[in-house]
């Protein structure tokens, strides 16, 4: 049974809501009489946030005053919050925070702000995480932000920061941990690259930490070079458990159907959203796409959007490490790419089976993971390259009929056959060609526009060979709109739309002009014209509408997010 739909759950009334929110807070009260009468279905989530942010207000430190305004010679200020949300929250350093004396803010994500410390009591520094906006973070914050303390507390490895303490203070939730004075391991290979042996070896001892955590029964889910922190003696300590699993926890974190984690370095069955899918298989996925932008210095998917690195990750296989640096050996490529296997079972059985390979690696002995097969290779092939693929197949299809009509059933002329022969070909090889070209980010947005013109232009070629609009590969036109949505780029699905009609009309005057020898077997009546013009314009509109939905979806997350 389904649930019925949340109007409260819409984009347009959760973005009137923000709205509200936000003048609230900036203590400027919108009209909400003037609200209400166009929209009488939010009285109740109105009044809802009035009493938030009065409960947010009467729960603030009275000592906190607003942030001076900005001037050098003043303290720095800093925030226990998300500042766009709640500007008043904000303070000079350093100051008093329970036990501890907040010193200076290390970093923040997107629920967390962490500072350096000193914990009085033992004079020692800490790195102090606090929930940002911690008075009207959502429950879901305060539940991983109790995981994070949970998964992390009895943790006891060498390359795994160590929780000392957690409580609340003035009513916002805390976590102090080890503080780790370096780098995180992102910071460390920002523009450059390690020497390959150090990037093994830090990938080893990562996969040693992650290796103990799950055999502690818990999976990290977050696996990414930003939260792997390099010490004042070189050693990656992973951190950040707030998206931590308990592989044994009867209640998940997360909803069946949200993607948790960094999509980079998120698994296939992670970003699908299947939380009953995510096993350490996961985070040894994500290990391998650490490896794989420490040895070529980039993640293995890249992408201008969510929505468009999500697909990647679902559907796309990440090129050959040597492609990218052909000094790469073929042994440390072919562990990285057991790391990236889109089904979870033929990834390495553990991440301390990974670790295992990669320490033979570095003595120089066989490792135990064999070199794909060629069938495997093909399939990578495939997933590597789905529109050249798609195209090759289709035409192959197509040439494997023609050439049976033609050498085993005579029904065609040698005129013919080479004619379509020399199309596909050329088509083919501008396919190949277009391919290449795609992997250059500056070729990545002109491609597949140039690629559509072609595609109308091979197809038009090959129905004038044939019986023009008499054809039954009439189809293809609607076939290549549909195609075009898979770009995810709505003016490409109009451009295609543009371009299969303009093809059309070139078929219909042929027929009317060149073609008198079709009017016998093929009667077109001036109505058929106009219903095949329109069923295309619509197709064009349905997909194009389709791909603006997501795309609003992927924008509207992205915000969330």
């Amino acid at each position: 049974m389904n649930e019925p739909e949340d109007p409260q759950a819409d984009p347009t009334t959760l973005d009137l809501l923000d709205a509200y929110l936000d003048g609230l807070q900036r203590g400027e009260p919108p009209d909400k009489a003037r609200l209400l009468e166009s929209r009488p279905d939010l009285s109740d989530a109105l009044c809802c946030l009035e009493a938030l942010d009065e409960f947010a207000a009467a729960a603030r430190p009275a000592d906190i005053e607003p942030p001076p305004k900005c001037d050098s010679a003043e303290a720095p200020t800093i925030a226990l919050c998300d500042t766009a949300s709640d500007p008043s929250m904000s303070f000079a350093l350093p100051r008093d925070f329970g036990d501890y004396e907040l010193l200076a803010e290390l970093g923040r994500g997107g629920m967390g702000v962490v500072f350096k410390a000193r914990q009085k009591s033992l004079r020692r520094l800490v790195a102090l995480k606090m929930v940002l906006a911690s008075s009207l973070a959502s429950p879901e914050q305060l539940r991983r932000f109790a995981a994070e303390a949970q998964a992390a507390a009895s943790l006891r490895h060498s390359n795994i920061v160590r929780v000392l303490d957690s409580g609340q203070v003035e009513g916002l939730p805390y976590l102090a941990m080890d503080y780790i004075e370096g780098c995180t391991l992102a910071e460390l290979i920002r523009g450059r690259r390690l020497p390959r042996e150090t990037a093994v070896r830090h990938l080893c001892a990562v996969a040693r930490a992650v290796d103990y955590l799950h055999r502690q029964g818990i999976i990290h889910r977050d696996l990414k070079p930003s939260n792997i922190l390099m010490d004042a003696d070189g050693q990656p300590v992973v951190t950040d458990f707030g998206l931590a699993k308990l592989v044994h926890e009867a209640t998940q974190l997360t909803r069946t159907g949200v993607a948790a984690g960094t999509p980079s370095y998120m698994a296939p069955e992670q970003a699908a959203g299947h939380s009953a899918s995510v096993t350490p298989a996961c985070d040894v996925y994500s290990l391998g796409a650490i490896l794989y932008e420490l040895l070529t210095g980039r993640p293995p998917f890249q992408a201008e959007s969510a929505i468009d690195l999500l697909i990647q990750v679902l559907e796309r296989e990440p090129a050959n490490p040597r492609q990218l640096d052909r000094t790469i050996s073929r042994t440390l490529a072919t562990i990285c790419l057991r790391c990236l296997e889109k089904n979870p079972a033929m990834r390495y059985p553990s991440a301390g089976a990974l670790a295992d390979d990669l320490e033979r690696y570095l003595k120089g002995d066989l490792v135990e993971v064999q070199a794909a097969r060629p069938w495997q290779r093909l399939l990578r092939w495939g997933r590597r390259e789905p529109a050249l693929v798609s195209r090759l197949g289709v035409m192959g299809l197509f040439y494997f009929v023609e050439s049976i009509n033609y050498y085993a059933l005579h029904r065609w002329g040698g005129d013919f056959h080479y004619s379509v022969t020399a199309i596909l070909a050329v088509w083919a090889a501008l396919s190949f060609v277009f391919q290449r070209l795609m992997r250059k980010p500056q070729w990545q947005t002109i491609i597949p526009f140039a690629w559509a013109v072609v595609d109308s232009a091979g197809l038009l070629a090959v129905l004038l060979k044939a019986d023009g609009r008499a054809s039954p590969l009439m189809i293809s036109y609607p076939l290549l709109i549909v195609a075009a949505g898979l770009w995810f780029r709505v003016r490409l699905v109009w451009a295609m739309t543009a371009l299969a009609i303009a093809s059309y009309l070139v078929l219909a005057v042929d027929y009317y002009l060149w073609r008198p020898e079709l009017w016998d077997k093929f009667q077109l009546d001036s109505d058929d014209h106009i219903y095949f013009l329109v069923g295309l314009a619509a197709m064009g509109a349905a997909v194009a509408h389709q791909v603006e939905r997501v795309r609003a979806l992927s924008r509207y997350y992205e915000r969330q997010g």
